[in-house]
């Protein structure tokens, strides 16, 4: 998959077949998309092409209200490329983008940079300043402009809305299943880890305290997940606390602390993966240490026996 960062670099692709959106998560309906795509483009002898913004559109046009996300941005590449897709164009948002026309869109990007031969858009997607670009806005000017409209059925978009509503509020909610099912995949949480109080250690339980890439990641509710972890290019079973830690710290912040099962490598500094599979219980404070550390060592044996099940 090639990427192009704006517009600056100079597009070169046969028989462009785009796609505009954030895709956020890349859920099973954004993979639909993809899939249809690569169906059109084969049918030209063409090349999928997805046109997508960063940051999100809405974390600039309304900054005081940011919209949480579903993804980090790199893990967004990773898997779009495992899908197939072929170009991938990311449009820095800008408060300027956002007063481009809907017809300066087409003409100056769609038309004169890219210059497509299809472009496959849902009934309900709008572009431009105050939204006036649509699909029946396409069609107005596909001939003039020589591009042909693919519409995607107002099923499969009803579908893929309902899919992010619901990923959103599973994860809200802690209901990992849930949101799995409409992922097509584990929830992802990407971080750097980070040097901790190292209190894990005292209790034969390490952790590695992980930060976000993406600081506006939406976070699971709080609580004790069964998670795989990828660390060092291979791929670990552990646990995964989300919460303020109220029996060793008061008024204490947000942490994700990973705890591999059968592993003792310093990660300090490292990037790794936790994807979330089951939630196990809500966090809790514990009248003691000791009690801390047998609830961890019961989280432990759930979690193993889920993923002994699992695999």
């Amino acid at each position: 998959m090639k990427i192009y960062k704006g517009l600056e670099t100079e597009f070169n692709c046969k028989n462009p077949v785009v796609t505009i959106g954030t895709f956020d998560g890349l859920h099973i309906g954004h993979q639909k998309i993809i899939e249809k795509l690569t169906e059109e483009a084969q049918k030209i002898n063409g090349e999928s092409v997805l046109l997508t913004f960063y940051p999100h559109p809405r974390s600039v046009i309304d900054s005081d209200n940011p919209i949480s996300l579903l993804q980090a941005h790199e893990d967004k590449l990773v898997e779009l490329e495992a899908l197939g897709l072929q170009h991938l164009i990311v449009l820095p948002f800008t408060s300027e983008l956002s007063t481009m026309t809907a017809y300066e869109f087409i003409k100056d990007i769609l038309v004169a940079h890219i210059k497509l031969k299809k472009i496959v858009i849902g009934y309900d997607h709008h572009f431009g300043n105050n939204r006036e670009g649509n699909l029946d806005f396409l069609n107005q000017h596909a001939q003039s402009m020589d591009f042909e409209v693919i519409e995607i059925p107002a099923k499969e978009i009803d579908e893929i809305k309902i899919s992010s509503t619901k990923i959103r509020e599973a994860i809200r909610n802690g209901e990992i299943e849930k949101a799995t099912k409409f992922l097509g995949k584990p929830y992802e949480i990407t971080g750097i880890v980070i040097q901790g109080k190292q209190l894990g250690r005292t209790i034969d339980y390490p952790t590695a305290n992980i930060i976000p890439i993406e600081a506006l990641q939406l976070l699971p509710k709080i609580g004790v997940y069964a998670v795989k972890i990828k660390a060092l290019h291979l791929s670990y079973n552990g646990l995964l606390n989300i919460g303020l830690r109220p029996t060793v710290e008061e008024n204490g912040q947000m942490k994700l602390e990973v705890h591999i099962f059968d592993f003792s490598e310093d990660l300090y500094g490292e990037k790794i993966q936790v994807h979330l599979y089951e939630r196990i219980r809500n966090e809790q404070k514990f009248a003691s240490i000791e009690a801390l550390k047998a609830q961890i060592e019961e989280d432990e044996i759930i979690a193993r026996s889920y993923f002994m099940h699992l695999d």
